[in-house]
């Protein structure tokens, strides 16, 4: 994979940096959470290796990307067997409890949509969290008929990225 190349991809969906706020309509939606710890600490040490793409690369995929730090406009190429999951992140969040980002589907992904990534911590309790927001659908029609396994898939992948921070 040629991730120079990615630069000249569109993007396979209007929304972009709909992960934000409200979904759009007509894609599958998922929002996922879990508790990583607590403490400040904790905190810092999540957010660092997430704007490294840490999570990406700590659930054992071939990830390769345009800048080792995440940043509006990095590219990201994740080795799905027998795909690549072409991707440009959309946004970067830069919060004092909350940090992350979100990326979009580029043309050749086998998906179409975008997924959010931010670890939260919340004062009043100590406890940092991990989120997970995304939309999507098949780009394909051969992935549209096995859109079951299509959502497995994607399922399986999310509990990983959870639990890689």
């Amino acid at each position: 994979m040629d991730i120079a190349q990615l630069s000249q991809l569109p993007f396979t969906y209007p929304e972009i940096g709909a992960t934000a706020g409200e979904l759009p309509a007509g894609y599958h939606h998922l929002h996922e959470s879990q508790q990583i710890g607590t403490g400040r600490a904790r905190f810092e040490e999540a957010t660092a290796s997430l704007m490294r793409f840490g999570i990406q690369r700590g659930i054992g995929l071939p990830v390769q990307t345009s800048a080792p730090d995440v940043a509006e406009g990095v590219n990201v190429a994740t080795h799905l067997w027998p795909f690549w999951a072409l991707c440009r992140v959309v946004c970067v969040i830069d919060e004092p409890n909350r940090r992350g980002f979100a990326y979009g589907t580029l043309q050749g992904h086998p998906e179409t949509g975008e997924e959010a990534f931010t670890v939260r911590f919340d004062p009043s309790n100590d406890i940092v969290s991990v989120e997970i927001t995304a939309f999507s659908k098949p780009s394909f029609w051969w992935i549209r008929v096995g859109n079951l396994v299509a959502r497995q898939l994607q399922r399986l992948v999310t509990r990983r990225y959870l639990r890689a921070l």
